[in-house]
């Protein structure tokens, strides 16, 4: 399994918050685009999510049954396919969304992102690090040619009927803080039959 504390240097990427964006898709994108360095899988009922991590970015992937939808966030949006493309959020500032993925499912997210001073960046850098480490997050650290720190991690917690995923993505070039907060709600009859047994009751 790869390190997560990897000391290789990234490929020169910007790391304004300006850059940066998340990606809702209607279908699933092929993991070719990404430089995965972890994944994690969680199977909880009929729906699966599926987390991958890499620098500066990170991929959530929901399934229940014939249904996909997938949140992407990267300083790189234009490398990224535009079939099943639902929607770009731009990662700047403070902004929330919600949406319908079906009649029953619901998708919540919120963004944030600041710049920070080298001093504070360092300590919540640090801060981070540590949290990844506790909480056995799916976590990639690396540097730059100065020495710098950076850091991407995502957090999954599921639940009887939701999946909560939080990111984070630290950029020392910039100071760049890039907080996400995901939720897919479903409904109570999801954790008993999926949508093709609920379709051939009716």
């Amino acid at each position: 399994m790869h390190d997560p504390l990897d000391t290789n240097v990234n490929p020169t990427k910007s790391s304004s918050p300006h850059a940066y964006a998340m990606l809702l898709y209607r279908r699933a994108v092929h993991p070719e685009f990404f430089g995965i360095e972890a994944r994690r899988k969680v199977q909880h009922g009929d729906y699966e999510f599926e987390g991958w991590i890499f620098k500066g970015g990170h991929c959530i992937r929901f399934q229940y049954g014939a249904i996909s939808f997938c949140e992407v966030v990267v300083d790189n949006p234009t490398s990224l396919p535009d079939r099943g493309l639902a929607g770009t959020l731009p990662c700047a500032g403070e902004h929330d969304h919600d949406e319908k993925i079906t009649e029953e499912i619901n998708y919540m997210t919120s963004i944030q992102s600041e710049s920070l001073s080298d001093h504070l960046y360092l300590g919540t850098y640090k801060e981070m690090l540590q949290h990844g480490r506790d909480s056995d997050s799916l976590m990639v650290a690396w540097s730059e040619p100065n020495g710098k720190q950076n850091l991407s991690l995502i957090d999954l917690q599921r639940f009887r009927n939701e999946l909560h995923v939080q990111s984070f993505h630290l950029r020392a070039a910039s100071g760049l803080v890039l907080r996400t907060q995901s939720m897919v709600q479903l409904p109570e009859a999801s954790a008993k039959e999926t949508p093709d047994a609920r379709a051939r009751r009716r």
